[in-house]
């Protein structure tokens, strides 16, 4: 174990060095880190969990909450600060629950982050002596996000609020003010709240169901400077609209201010409808030189500087000479497709949300990118009926799922098909190591790891990692050579010989096509290569098809191609 942020569970009970109660005073000198962020240290030999301390800190704590082996307690006050501590440039960092970390100066963050990912590669995973690159860290860590989602309510006195949730709670923090967001977003808070105050608007209550205004949400492009305000309802109209475009569309940069719908008794931010109500209902930003549409609704990574840093690298590992068909899974708004399709052959790009699928039809018509194509659907459906019906072929699989990580029925497709490459970016990598064990434990190796600090301030850390296929014999050529012949004109009358990988490799170089390694064996059967028992018949005894008559013509002039026939 890499000796932080992983605390063994001790083996005594609660008694055995001393008694505890709820709300005891004790002193603890922290020596490690939770996953959450949170300082673990024993007082006793008793071991306790406390939000806000740091590895060597010695801190006065409450014990608020006991279990057999281990407790939380709350920090009352830092007796001796570690080295590693730094104060928070935030002065409700304790009580918000969006920064679990800013007490910890940024290198040690890192150090955090990396020892996390490679702590759940060796634990969930089962991988050892994983070699990670260099942290990608930013050189300023603050006011990075380009969307901000603010509740709104009211404080105890009834007064107008608006700022980010207490930790594991919906109890508004006020603040208008976030330091990892962008500094127009506190003008822009401000004008909604003195909206609401004029036009007696009131905020939206979890508990009864009653009121108007839920959410802010606000957008900011990095590079174009473009501003979308939209405000989430438990309606469909707000008072006096105009009055509310009036005091957002002259702040610089407002470029789109709508409304969006939810009347949901639930804890979902976003509705699904969006009614405009001064400019354009999205704004644009770019990631390096690809231009990209986004929505109130699109899918789009929060840190703009260090999402090019992170696709840079998964376009790196994927290894693209432009020969390549590459297929994205969970494409969002098509991100990552399109900076694929800039070096690949061709690109197809899966998400479940039609919305994202037609802002990813835009943005590839808004680059002039005529070599990607994005189908709606579950990843885990889309892509075995495409590989088994259509024969579609993946050199490249470029996967970036939701925090629970890949569909088995998509892993098992994915092994099936054997891409060359997998570049798999993660947000969770406790999932990234659980569906690494699988894809490794048949086909597939670790060659190259990745992590990229995209939420300075959080526990959160995106994880780029590349898997090559395993050798095996099909592969292999052997060959056996036992003197030095004068000349090679010999060789032209003899048989050749080529794996399944460099007669497709050829066929694509040469036809720009597509073909499984299922109709090269379908074919070599045909010039009696290899006896297949049932070629056309797949697993759960599934009709596959024949290979199509151009494909097989294009595999036969393979074949020629390489002295097999």
């Amino acid at each position: 174990m890499h000796g932080v942020f992983h605390a063994a569970t001790p083996s005594f009970q609660i008694g055995e060095f001393m008694e505890f109660k709820k709300n005891d005073l004790v002193t603890v000198k922290i020596e490690d880190m939770g996953h959450d962020g949170e300082g673990i240290g024993k007082a006793e030999g008793y071991t306790l969990f406390i939000k806000d301390t740091v590895i060597g800190d010695v801190v006065e704590a409450k014990i608020m909450k006991m279990k057999k082996n281990y407790g939380y307690a709350r920090l009352v006050r830092v007796l001796a600060a570690s080295k590693d501590r730094t104060e928070p440039k935030c002065s409700v960092a304790r009580a918000c629950g969006g920064c679990q970390l800013q007490f910890l100066t940024y290198e040690k963050q890192l150090e955090f982050k990396k020892n996390k990912v490679v702590g759940n590669l060796e634990r969930i995973g089962g991988f050892s002596d994983i070699s990670v690159e260099k942290v990608m860290g930013m050189e300023n860590p603050w006011r990075y996000r380009n969307k901000a989602q603010f509740p709104v309510g009211k404080d105890k006195e009834g007064n107008l609020i608006t700022g980010f949730y207490a930790g594991r709670t919906h109890s508004i923090i006020p603040n208008t003010n976030c330091y990892l967001g962008v500094e127009v977003n506190e003008e822009i808070l401000n004008a909604v709240l003195d909206y609401m105050r004029e036009n007696h608007v009131e905020p939206y209550d979890e508990v009864t169901g009653k009121g108007l205004v839920r959410h802010i949400l606000i957008r900011y492009g990095f590079k174009t400077k473009e501003i979308m305000v939209c405000i989430i309802i438990n309606g469909r109209k707000i008072p006096n609209a105009a009055g509310l475009v009036e005091k957002l569309k002259d702040i610089s940069g407002m470029t789109s201010i709508t409304l969006n719908v939810n009347t949901k008794r639930n804890n979902v931010i976003l509705g699904n409808e969006i009614l405009p109500l001064w400019g354009k209902d999205y704004i644009t930003d770019y990631i390096g030189e690809v231009k990209y549409q986004i929505s109130p609704l699109s899918f789009y990574q929060v840190n703009p500087v260090q999402t090019e840093k992170l696709y840079g690298t998964a376009l790196k590992y994927a290894g693209l000479t432009g020969k390549e068909t590459v297929w994205d899974l969970y494409c969002g708004i098509g991100t990552i497709s399109l900076f694929l399709a800039q070096k690949a052959q061709k690109v197809y790009g899966v998400e479940i949300v039609p919305a994202a699928i037609e802002d990813a039809r835009k943005n590839a018509e808004l680059n002039g990118i005529d070599n990607a194509e994005f189908f709606v659907g579950k990843a885990e459906e889309v892509l075995p009926a495409k590989y088994k019906e259509d024969g579609v072929y993946a050199d490249v699989i470029v996967v970036d799922p939701p925090r629970k990580g890949c569909d088995g029925a998509l892993i098992e497709t994915m092994l099936s098909m054997k891409p060359e490459r997998i570049v798999y970016v993660s947000c969770d990598s406790a999932t990234l190591a659980r569906d690494l064990k699988v894809l490794c434990e048949k086909e597939y190796q670790v060659e190259k790891v990745a992590v990229c600090d995209m939420f300075p301030g959080s526990v959160h850390v995106e994880t780029v990692v590349l898997l090559g296929r395993k050798k095996s014999t099909e592969d292999m050529v052997y060959a056996y050579v036992d003197y030095e012949p004068e000349d090679d004109t010999y060789l032209h009358g003899m048989k050749g010989n080529a794996t399944y990988r460099e007669i497709k490799e050829w066929i694509k170089a040469e036809y720009g096509m597509s073909v499984s390694s299922l109709y090269v064996a379908q074919i070599k059967e045909k010039c009696g290569f290899e006896k297949r028992q049932n070629y056309n018949i797949g697993e759960n005894k599934a009709h596959v098809p024949n290979c199509p008559p151009e494909k097989e013509k294009a595999i036969l002039e393979a074949f020629k191609h390489f002295r097999m026939i």
